[in-house]
Parts: C-alpha cells; structure tokens; sequence
C-alpha cells in the first residue's frame, strides 16, 4: 500500500546514513590521532578518483564539477601525499589516469572495508536466492534509476 514507500524510504535512509556515519566517525579518529595528512575536501576527492575507478584528471574535473586547473591543482597535491599516482595510457602517450595507491588503500579506503563486512553479514543472514533478488534489484537501482550519475565500472583496459 501507500505506507510501504515510507517505510522503504525510512528503511533505505537508515542504512545509507550508517555507511555514511561510520565513514565520518573513521576520518574523525584519523584527524584525533593526528594520522590525517588529507584535508576533509581531500578525502573526498580520492573518494571520488577511487570510485571513477582510473580517470584521467578531466574525467574527475567533469565529474566532481570542478575547472580542471583546480582539478589539477588537487591531483598534485594528492600526487605530493602519495595518495595517488599518475599513470600513462598506453594508448594515448597525452592521456593518463589517475590510481590510488596503496597508502591510500591501506589509510583510507574505510568505506570499502565496512562494506566488506556488513556483505559478509549479509552472507551469513540471508538464503542465496533472498542474496540474488537484492543483487538484481540493487543493479536495476545503479543502472537505470540514478541515470544523473555515470556508470562507475566502466574499465579502462588501456592503462
């Protein structure tokens, strides 16, 4: 009926709202424990380059909406950090993308981690049939309801 939108809006809410609150709650202790060398805006710029999977700094400039001599100005910083790295397409020598490192992986990428576990979780909790009918739903939610976001798979075999 009409209620269930509600609910499933309240329940949707909550459970991006956790991921968010746990990732905030995991920068916060890196600023506490004086491990932060990425500014807030920083981090959210390799949150974006991590999930672009490789794109080359107009990709993330178009993307985060930004001028690319900003976007260029963030990248080098980042670059200077040793958060990501700039790395040459093999098909265009002009062209390169931009990867995370390993430092980034192993200091940052908090999401993924947390994410990793609550799958597990839900593994654990839920029959494979019950997994694949979310499976198919979240994919029909990423691929066709958020069309205002570009895919974020797409691979670049040339790097």
């Amino acid at each position: 009926g009409k209620g269930d939108g509600i609910m499933l809006e309240q329940s949707f809410s909550e459970v991006y709202a956790k991921f968010k609150l746990h990732f905030y709650r995991s920068v916060f202790s890196r600023f506490q424990n004086r491990e932060a060398s990425l500014t807030t805006v920083e981090t959210f710029c390799m949150e974006i380059i991590n999930a672009l999977k490789n794109p080359t700094i107009n990709e993330f400039a178009s993307f985060a909406q930004i001028s690319p001599p900003n976007a260029a100005y963030k990248v080098n910083k980042l670059i200077q950090k040793g958060y990501v790295q700039k790395i040459q397409s093999a098909t265009d020598k002009r062209e390169y993308h931009l990867e995370p490192t390993q430092k980034y992986h192993d200091y940052y990428n908090i999401s993924y981690t947390y994410l990793h576990t609550v799958m597990q979780r839900i593994e654990e909790r839920f029959s494979p049939q019950e997994i694949a009918q979310l499976e198919s739903m979240l994919q029909i939610i990423s691929g066709e309801l958020m069309p205002e976001i570009p895919a974020l798979d797409q691979s670049h075999p040339n790097i």
